[in-house]
């Protein structure tokens, strides 16, 4: 079984944030955006801004972020996943978020035809789930 998994399920887990998604690790196969990784690292520089991780607890949180990445499918967002966020969806999205989706729908399509979509962000959600993907965490 393969999940796609956007930024707010990881960073519940790199932020040891309450009940991280642990159905997820029953997932053999687990891909995401590279733009998570981005999304990922400003979480963590953020939360040492707002003074809830000190420099080395944020140190030690890219690290664990990097873990997380590291057994994951990362994929790039190419022009034909940047084409297909900028498409028109029922449920109207933020840049990024429409990324994830567009990401999904292409490795969907491409890979794994039985493809999950893990989110806790529920407008993200509501847009997968119309796009037919069974959705997990929101």
């Amino acid at each position: 079984m393969t999940a796609y998994v956007d930024s707010s399920v990881l960073l519940r887990f790199i932020l040891e944030q309450p009940d991280p998604l642990e159905e997820l690790l029953r997932y053999d196969d687990r891909v995401t955006s590279l733009v998570t990784e981005v999304e990922c690292m400003c979480a963590v520089d953020m939360a040492r801004e707002r003074g809830d991780l000190d420099f080395d607890a944020a140190a030690d949180r890219r690290g664990v972020a990097h873990a997380y990445l590291r057994g994951m499918r990362r994929v790039s967002p190419s022009l034909s996943i940047l084409r297909r966020a900028g498409q028109p969806l029922l449920v109207p999205l933020r840049a990024l978020d429409a990324i994830h989706v567009a990401t999904a729908v292409i490795y969907r399509e491409r890979r794994a035809p039985d493809l999950v979509f893990a989110t806790h962000d529920r407008r993200q959600a509501r847009a997968a789930a119309a796009l037919g993907f069974e959705v997990i965490g929101a």
